[in-house]
C-alpha cells in the first residue's frame, strides 16, 4: 500500500466511536508501569507500530506482558539490562521518555529507530540528562540515535527549559524520579501535561505551580495502572477538519481525552469559525467525553500561543487555513521543523502544489484562503502529513504516496475515512 487516490467526498452524518487511542497516553502506560508495585491493568491501549514498539522494548526490560486482546497486564520487578537493541521504531517521544527512564536504571542499553527517527535531534534530552550524572552518548555527540545509556546516579536538578516540550519535561521527570533529592522543572509555556497527572494518579509526588513542576524522588514503587486509554485528539481531529470543510457535514467524536492541554487545535478551528461542542463524560486520570464539529464558513486566524499544545495538529489545520476566507499565520513553530519531517516545509510544499498561496518563515508561515486542487503529495514518511492530505483529497481529490507510516499512529484510519469518501490503494 504504497500509495492512495481519494475521491472528493459528498456531505455527511457521523458518529465515530473507533477513533485511535491515544498514542501519547499509551507509550507512558507501558513505561509507567515499569515503576509501579503489582500489575497495571491498561484497556484500549493503541496497537500501532510505535507504540508497540514501546511495548516491546518494557518486555526486553523485564517486564511480563500480558494481553488477552482487551486487556494489557504489565507486572515489573524492575528494570533488567537487555541483550537487545531497543528500538523505538519512528517514535521521537519513545525514544526521549526511555532516556529519561533508563538513565538512573542500572545496566547499559542501546535506543535506535527507523531511517527517520535516526535523524531526529534528540541533544535536547541527552544534554540535560547528562547534566546531572547520565553517562549517555550517542552520534554527532549524543544528538543522533542509536544512542547508548548506562545507568548510573543522578543529582537533584532546577531544570530551565527554553521550549515548551512535553518529551523534555517528560524525560526530566521520569530522572527526577530517582534522582538524589527534590527537582524542579520550568518551562516558557505549558506543554501537555499527561506525565504529571497519570505519575500523579499513580501515587508521585509532583505538584505544578504555573510553569514550575516540583518532583520528589520516590520512596517507594508507585501504584499499579487502571486505565482506559482514551481516544486521540490530534488523531480525531482529521475528521473535525474533514467536517469543516466539507459543506453540510456533521461529525460527532467519541470517547476523546478533553485534556485542555490536547485540544487546543479545536479551539483553533473553533476560532475559525467551526460549530464545535464538548461533552464530558468521566474524569479520572484525564477528562475524557465527545466532541461534535459541523461545517460552518472558515474565517482566517493567527496562531502564535500555547503551540506546544497543538504542534501535532499543524499540519491537519493548515489544510483548514487552505479553505478560509483570508490569510492564516503560524508563528513560534519553529519545533515543527524537527517532528518527523520538516513539517514546515513538507505542509508549504504541499499547499503550493494544490495551488494555494503560502509564505515560509523560520518559525512558521502563512497561508492563503483559496481554492484546493488536486496533486499529488509526498509524504516523507510523515503520518502526519499523509493523513493531512488524504483528507484535503475530500475537499479537492488527492493522490498520497509513501502511506505505510499512517500505521504508526492510526492503523484503523482508512477504515473510517472510507465511511466519508472512496479511496484507492495503487
Amino acid at each position: 500500500m504504497r500509495s492512495v487516490k481519494v475521491t472528493i467526498a459528498s456531505p455527511f452524518s457521523l458518529a465515530i466511536s473507533e477513533i485511535a487511542p491515544d498514542k501519547s497516553i499509551s507509550h507512558r502506560c507501558a513505561m509507567f508501569a515499569m515503576l509501579a508495585d503489582g500489575t497495571s491493568e491498561i484497556t484500549n491501549f493503541l496497537r500501532a507500530e510505535d507504540t508497540l514498539n514501546s511495548l516491546n522494548i518494557v518486555k526486553n526490560l523485564g517486564a511480563m506482558v500480558v494481553d488477552d486482546g482487551e486487556v494489557i497486564r504489565i507486572s515489573s520487578e524492575g528494570i533488567k539490562e537487555s541483550s537487545e537493541i531497543l528500538d523505538c521504531g519512528n517514535s521521537g517521544t519513545g525514544m526521549r521518555l526511555f532516556c529519561g527512564l533508563l538513565s538512573s536504571a542500572e545496566g547499559h542499553f542501546v535506543l535506535t529507530g527507523d531511517e527517520y527517527l535516526r535523524r531526529r535531534p534528540m541533544k535536547r534530552v541527552t544534554a540535560p540528562l547528562r547534566d546531572i550524572g547520565a553517562k549517555l552518548d550517542g552520534r554527532n555527540d549524543g544528538d543522533l540515535a542509536p544512542l547508548s545509556i548506562r545507568g548510573a546516579s543522578l543529582k537533584a536538578f532546577n531544570y530551565e527549559s527554553k521550549i515548551a516540550s512535553a518529551q523534555v519535561k517528560s524525560a526530566m521527570i521520569l530522572a527526577a524520579l530517582r534522582a538524589d533529592g527534590e527537582c524542579s522543572y520550568s518551562e516558557p509555556e505549558l506543554s501537555r501535561d499527561h506525565t504529571e497527572r497519570m505519575l500523579k494518579g499513580m501515587g508521585a509526588q509532583i505538584e505544578t505551580d504555573g510553569l514550575i513542576t516540583i518532583i520528589k524522588p520516590m520512596k517507594k514503587l508507585l501504584s499499579p495502572l487502571k486505565i482506559r486509554v482514551p481516544s486521540d485528539p490530534s488523531s480525531a481531529f482529521f475528521f473535525a477538519v474533514a467536517a469543516a470543510i466539507t459543506p453540510g457535514s456533521d461529525v460527532v467524536l467519541e470517547g476523546v481525552t478533553l485534556n485542555p492541554t490536547r485540544i487546543e487545535a479545536f479551539k483553533a478551528l473553533e476560532r475559525m469559525g467551526a460549530d464545535i461542542s464538548y461533552e464530558t463524560t468521566e474524569n479520572k486520570y484525564e477528562p475524557i467525553g465527545n466532541i461534535r464539529v459541523k461545517h460552518s464558513p472558515l474565517k482566517a486566524i493567527i496562531v502564535e500561543d500555547n503551540i506546544s499544545w497543538l504542534i501535532d495538529e499543524l499540519p491537519a489545520l493548515s489544510i483548514a487555513f487552505a479553505c478560509a476566507d483570508g490569510v492564516s499565520v503560524v508563528k513560534n513553530a519553529e519545533e515543527l521543523r524537527v517532528k518527523e519531517s520538516d513539517r514546515i516545509s513538507t505542509v508549504v510544499n504541499g499547499l503550493r502544489a494544490c495551488g494555494i498561496e503560502v509564505e515560509e518563515v523560520h518559525d512558521g508561515y502563512s497561508v492563503k484562503g483559496g481554492e484546493l486542487r488536486a496533486s499529488t503529495i509526498d509524504s516523507h514518511g510523515d503520518h502526519r502529513i499523509a493523513m493531512s492530505f488524504i483528507i484535503a483529497g475530500a475537499k479537492c481529490s488527492m493522490h498520497v504516496t509513501d502511506i505505510e507510516c499512517i500505521n504508526t499512529s492510526f492503523p484503523n484510519f482508512f477504515e473510517i475515512f472510507q465511511k466519508i469518501t472512496k479511496v484507492e490503494f495503487l
